[in-house]
């Protein structure tokens, strides 16, 4: 079937409005990434950190509208053998993807104009990774879309899926529904847009969306472009999730096995005790009795503000890398911190805790000094496997003595790497796997090409 047939008004929105708009021209100044498709983070959480990503990988964007994700995977596996299909059903969205892809010179990325829903016939064989980030949420059947992605998905692959949030977005909904009154059978787009920026500007006080504007929403309304304006509060099918929901649809219904990490704060929305003060334990105590995912819905409820679910999925089971594996890698990622600021901080801290604010995620990481901890995070160093630093522990002058054994020194680092891997600051990979280039890295080597 012709993907043009499938959701008319939904393609009609985005051949319109290509979203999110993006300006080919930009992309000589800039890298965009998009959070679950960092390579290390992959690894790390859909490959138990064994799989060196640039060999034999094959990436599939299925709903990749102006590019992000793409250009984001294409710019890590430029110089792979890698492959990355962007699957859309918006030619002028595509249009915009490709010309990203034109303007930095990348040539490792497939072309295909259909839908999702196409996946089953397209004989595109199996993919090793499949993003397909705020799609599901808009087809008039989501489950559907979610069997033809896992149609595509080899055994041992994962699918990166973004759903909104049903709690987060609480003030959207009853503002669509306000502007579904107002604009009524408007049927032109430019028109519909015109009347929603005037509902907006005059919104009171009172009104659910001057009350709860969202603080994960993309951008304040007043910077909101069109294409926003009409995603947010006119899109013609939108529906969204709590944690029961997805569970229930995707680890029951599917036999999926999901790992949450909200953009910029990980897991740690998913977590009672990040809402929790020392010293309310009974609490907790109460709340960690509940299986996890349960647990995982009153965090939810408690933060209030999940306005996208992001999360990875796999077929198998347990496929994060573990701290126990003391062949694996521990690294920095996201921030620009390294084990010397953190044997800094820990040396001099006062107390049997170091409590850090962290910006980004507006959580609080603690850490509990221990005896060795300082020296741990003094060896990592983003090549060294755990064996490697723990003997280099042994060796501190003040250790010699009295030389902890792996067992000793495995029980102070990991409440620590749980901490920090709870806000995806800290991961892992074997030391069989090569390092991924840092953003920093990719920016570099970008200017460099522009320099030739």
């Amino acid at each position: 079937m012709d993907p043009l047939q499938y959701d008319g008004r939904v393609r009609a929105q985005y051949e319109t409005l290509p979203y999110p708009m993006r300006m080919p021209a930009d992309e000589p100044h800039r890298l965009l990434t998009s959070w679950l498709d960092d390579l290390p983070m992959i690894n790390h959480y859909c490959c138990r950190g064994r799989r060196d990503l640039a060999r034999g990988f094959r990436a599939l964007v299925a709903g990749g509208g102006t590019g992000d994700a793409t250009i984001h995977l294409a710019e890590q596996l430029r110089v792979s053998g890698a492959e990355v299909t962007h699957l859309d059903i918006s030619a002028s969205s595509m249009e915009i993807a490709r010309e990203r892809a034109r303007v930095r010179g990348l040539r490792n990325v497939n072309w295909l104009h259909a839908s999702v829903l196409d996946l089953p016939r397209l004989g595109l064989g199996k993919f090793d990774y499949i993003n397909c980030s705020g799609v599901l949420h808009h087809l008039e059947e989501p489950d559907q879309g979610l069997a033809a992605l896992a149609s595509a998905l080899g055994d041992h692959g994962a699918l990166a899926i973004m759903v909104y949030g049903q709690y987060g977005r609480t003030a959207v909904y009853p503002t669509q529904d306000l502007m579904r009154r107002v604009v009524g059978d408007e049927p032109d787009i430019a028109k519909k847009i015109g009347i929603a920026k005037a509902v907006l500007a005059v919104l009171p006080p009172t009104n659910w969306w001057k009350r709860g504007e969202p603080q994960d929403a993309s951008q304040p309304v007043s910077e909101m472009d069109d294409a926003e304006i009409y995603d947010v509060f006119l899109h013609s099918r939108d529906r969204a999730y709590t944690v029961p929901e997805l569970s229930e649809w995707m680890e029951k219904g599917h036999g999926l096995h999901l790992h949450f990490t909200d953009v910029m704060r990980g897991r740690s929305p998913y977590m009672v005790e990040k809402y929790l003060a020392p010293g309310q334990e009974a609490l907790l105590e109460r709340v960690k009795r509940f299986p996890e995912r349960e647990q995982h819905a009153i965090a939810e409820l408690f933060g209030g503000d999940i306005y996208t679910h992001s999360f990875y999925a796999t077929r198998e089971p347990d496929t994060a890398a573990s701290p126990d594996d003391l062949d694996n890698v521990p690294f920095f990622f996201h921030e620009p911190v390294t084990g010397a600021f953190f044997h800094d901080v820990l040396s001099r801290a006062p107390g049997d805790a170091l409590s850090l604010p962290h910006a980004h995620s507006g959580f609080v990481v603690r850490l509990a000094r221990g005896r060795y901890l300082k020296d741990v995070f003094k060896h990592i160093d983003g090549e060294r496997p755990l064996r490697e630093i723990f003997d280099r522990v042994r060796t501190e002058p003040e250790h010699r003595s009295a030389p902890p054994s792996d067992a000793v020194l495995s029980a102070e680092f990991r409440p620590a790497f749980e901490a920090l891997n709870a806000i995806d600051r800290l991961l892992l990979r074997h030391r069989s796997v090569p390092r991924c280039k840092t953003l920093d890295e990719l920016h570099a080597q970008m200017h460099a090409r522009q320099g030739k």
